[in-house]
């Protein structure tokens, strides 16, 4: 290989001097491009008191390059040494952005994303200094919230811009016990402070998220959800009430549509209705259903044909009987409540506390997927069907997607279906979707992409990480390497709620204001002796009693 031309700049290059150019453009194509940058000017700088500067040239780190009046800014996103002697190095890397250059000082200024003109080969590449980052990552007089700082800085300030990353939806995602329900957490209490009069509804499997929006939050469980039954659309109703599969169910389907539709037409808001529909959320008594399912079983003639209407019976009785089924169907909730449940959820007003926190941890495992299915697709509903109104955009977030739209079987049930729909249309509506996840690849194809802005923290599954990073843009493939190298409360951030990709170490949250996630303390906690008949006593009491 020919030797290379040395610059005199790296010749004179005095230590610790930020101005000093440390490579130059070799060569130019499209948003991937290559650097070579010189050991010796990168060894110069190292020292330098800005962590910026010091860190400038490695991986992950970002560089400038002067454009006109401009400077582009371009992330490190691999390294190779490009000569046998090992003096220079080779970089390849991804134009983040251009800002406007000051002619006395040469400080950047008027960041904004998108390069206007590339560098032609040979243009000298400069490292970029902590005062850089502050332009670069100004949030200006967007909305937005602060998270965390910069990596590696202390003080620049990380900001989500609210209106960008909610209107095309966001993840986060991470593995277990890399701090993603604290980061969650943390950025529904900055969206909060921000809009005390917000709508946000949480889906909380584990009951973890109580503790931490006590005081700005409406918390609903079993105990006080108050779910009325005849708010489910029909295809809701099947997944309760219906327990076969096939031919069979096709047959016991119908015979459910048309009672259901009887029984809703008995009901005084039903006869006022001129074409009622099984799917319209009018009150109707599961009483009145069985009689009707009875009913249509004297008609028949064979004993044979009955097998169907008797299922049907015997599973509705089965659920009326069953107390843990108490909060969505007891023969209290039969009153028309859907303004006053409505008003509830969606924290309409939000009375300054804008987020419901609904912990489905216990709810019957079986009917999970339908409580949820039914938030979603009322909050979907709800938007549509409000869009001559003064507009309320809704929230939704959804911990623990991938157990709701699972990979390969988004189809199956009503809740993928509908979470999936929200993602593809929801923003048409006013109604954003987060997702948290601990297992992205095991999300359904297609709804990761559908965000439009990704939060990604330490991911130890391959599978995982590669998922994401088809799911994010080409500019952060760089940052997108250090994945696994991230350590807890750290994340990279990419999308619409970003000006360009960022690493960031979230803030430590209060005590009072973190979930209730915490590992426990084997070493600590084994060590804890006394009153182990007393708890299996409690415990076993609790157990039988189902929480009651």
């Amino acid at each position: 290989m020919s030797e290379l031309p040395r610059h005199d700049a790296f010749v004179q290059a005095t230590p610790l001097d930020a101005c000093q150019s440390i490579g130059w453009v070799f060569a130019i194509a499209g948003s991937s491009s290559r650097v070579l940058i010189d050991r010796a000017a990168v060894s110069g700088i190292a020292g330098h008191p800005d962590p910026v500067v010091a860190a400038a040239g490695q991986m992950g780190s970002q560089i400038k390059m002067r454009v006109g009046g401009s400077w582009l800014i371009a992330n490190v996103r691999a390294l190779q040494l490009e000569d046998a002697a090992g003096t220079t190095i080779a970089a390849d890397i991804d134009f983040l952005g251009e800002g406007d250059e000051e002619r006395l000082t040469g400080k950047l200024y008027s960041f904004r994303r998108g390069v206007t003109r590339y560098p032609m080969p040979g243009c000298e590449v400069f490292p970029v200094t902590t005062a850089d980052l502050r332009q670069i990552y100004a949030a200006m007089d967007r909305a937005h919230i602060e998270i965390g700082t910069v990596y590696p800085t202390t003080d620049v300030r990380a900001a989500l811009y609210v209106d960008a990353m909610l209107g095309k939806h966001f993840a986060l995602v991470g593995s277990t016990g890399t701090g993603k329900s604290t980061a969650a957490a943390l950025i529904l209490h900055r969206i909060c402070d921000l809009a005390p009069q917000g709508h946000i509804v949480m889906i909380d499997p584990h009951g973890e998220y109580a503790a931490a929006f006590g005081n700005n939050g409406a918390i609903f469980d079993v105990s006080n959800l108050q779910m009325p039954y005849w708010l489910m659309n029909f295809e809701e109703h099947c997944e309760v009430f219906l327990t076969t599969s096939g031919s069979q169910r096709q047959i016991d389907g119908d015979i459910l549509a048309k009672c259901l539709l009887m029984a809703k037409a008995k009901s005084r808001l039903g006869q006022e209705i001129p074409k009622l529909t099984v799917d319209a959320p009018i009150p109707y008594l599961l009483s009145d259903l069985t009689s009707l399912i009875s009913l249509e079983m004297g008609k028949m003639d064979r004993a044979g044909d009955t097998a169907p209407y008797l299922r049907l019976k015997t599973k509705i009785d089965e659920i009326k009987a069953d107390p843990r089924y108490g909060f969505m169907f007891s023969g209290m909730l039969v009153a028309d409540t859907m303004a006053e449940f409505l008003r509830r959820i969606f924290r309409l007003p939000g009375e300054g506390k804008p987020i419901s926190i609904v912990d489905v941890s216990g709810v019957p495992s079986d009917i999970t997927a339908v409580v949820v299915a039914m938030l979603s697709r009322m909050t979907f509903d709800y938007a549509i069907w409000a869009r001559g109104e003064a507009q309320r955009p809704i929230l939704l977030v959804c911990e623990e997607a991938h157990r709701y739209i699972p990979s390969g079987r988004e189809t199956d049930s009503a809740v993928g279906r509908i979470l999936g729909r929200i993602a593809k249309e929801g923003r048409k509506y006013g109604v954003s979707l987060g997702l948290i996840t601990q297992r992205p690849s095991d999300l359904a194809e297609g709804v990761l992409s559908q965000c439009g802005t990704i939060i990604s923290m330490r991911l130890n599954n391959d599978r995982d990480q590669a998922f994401v990073r088809a799911a994010m843009p080409e500019g952060a493939r760089g940052f997108l390497d250090s994945i696994p190298a991230l350590r807890n409360r750290e994340g990279i951030v990419c999308g619409e709620g970003v000006a360009i990709p960022i690493r960031v170490a979230f803030d430590a949250l209060a005590e009072a204001k973190r979930p209730a996630s915490d590992d426990p303390l084997f070493s600590q906690l084994w060590r804890d002796v006394g009153g182990e008949e007393a708890i299996i006593g409690r415990v076993i009491k609790r157990w039988r009693s189902q929480g009651k």
